[in-house]
């Protein structure tokens, strides 16, 4: 019932951006749980599960990082400045800024708490964290090499203003790196809304299977933690935040109702 008026609320923009703000101000106030790092579905490699580097305290959200050096893979960061819009709990900005090297590496999000969380968390030279709007990003003109958002787009009140921002930011030759999820016939609009940005789509490839694979390999491990830190009360809201299996969004991503795909764009 929650899941259907939620669904309801999100179809106008305003409320949408308030909701999710709310949403997310309310994780990382209520929920500050250190083996709790990334917000997304997850990714793993298929037929042959890869064999990501991670150090220990990156173990337990191996598949939300699995996602972030899918989304990233093939773009030089040594050096360069690279933005996450919507960094969440900030793991996949710490990780990115480790593994990628960036000479600085910035994360942003819409939730002063969520910032307040990866500042506490995070503190290393080159990676700062920074409250701001991602359809008006807090940076000048031609700032960033690339831009990174992982499973946060489908939560804006509006995707060309967003675009419009990253092509904004990013400095000429400056990629934009995307992974997230659309209901299966509102693909087209989204690929259209990136194709009248401004920017070009190099690459394009659908990675639902991948996503659902690694919901199927980290349930267990969600339905522990929910267990640990959630009231009975809230498990149906989170079985459905958190696709475990048998969840309306899980469902929807095994009919193919709902699919995810990796786009790489480049600022000409």
């Amino acid at each position: 019932m929650l899941t259907s008026v939620f669904e309801f609320l999100c179809r106008f923009p305003v409320l949408k951006r308030l909701i999710w703000r709310r949403w997310y101000q309310f994780l990382a106030r209520r929920f500050d749980i250190p083996e709790w790092q990334t917000m997304n579905y997850g990714y793993r490699a298929l037929p042959v599960p890869e064999s990501l580097d991670l150090e220990p305290a990156e173990e337990p959200e191996r598949f939300g990082l699995q996602l972030y050096h899918a989304t990233s893979a093939g773009q030089s960061m040594t050096g360069k400045t690279v933005l996450e819009v919507g960094c969440g709990r900030g793991g996949g900005a710490a990780f990115l800024h480790r593994t990628g090297k960036p000479g600085e590496m910035t994360g942003v999000d819409f939730s002063a708490e969520a910032i307040a969380l990866c500042r506490a968390r995070y503190s290393r030279d080159g990676l700062r964290f920074v409250s701001g709007d991602a359809e008006r990003l807090p940076f000048p003109d031609a700032s960033f090499d690339l831009v990174v958002n992982v499973e946060s787009s489908h939560c804006y009140g509006s995707m060309p203003s967003f675009l419009s921002e990253v092509r904004r930011v990013l400095k000429p030759g400056g990629r934009f790196a995307c992974a997230d999820f659309r209901d299966a016939d509102k693909i087209p609009i989204w690929r259209e809304q990136m194709t009248a940005s401004g920017l070009t789509i190099t690459s394009e490839r659908e990675i639902t299977a991948n996503v659902l694979a690694a919901l199927d390999a980290d349930n267990d491990r969600k339905l522990t933690l929910m267990q640990k830190h959630l009231p009975k009360s809230l498990y149906g809201l989170f079985s459905d935040f958190a696709a475990v299996k048998g969840s309306l969004v899980y469902e929807t991503f095994r009919k193919r109702e709902m699919q995810y795909f990796l786009f790489e764009l480049v600022k000409n």
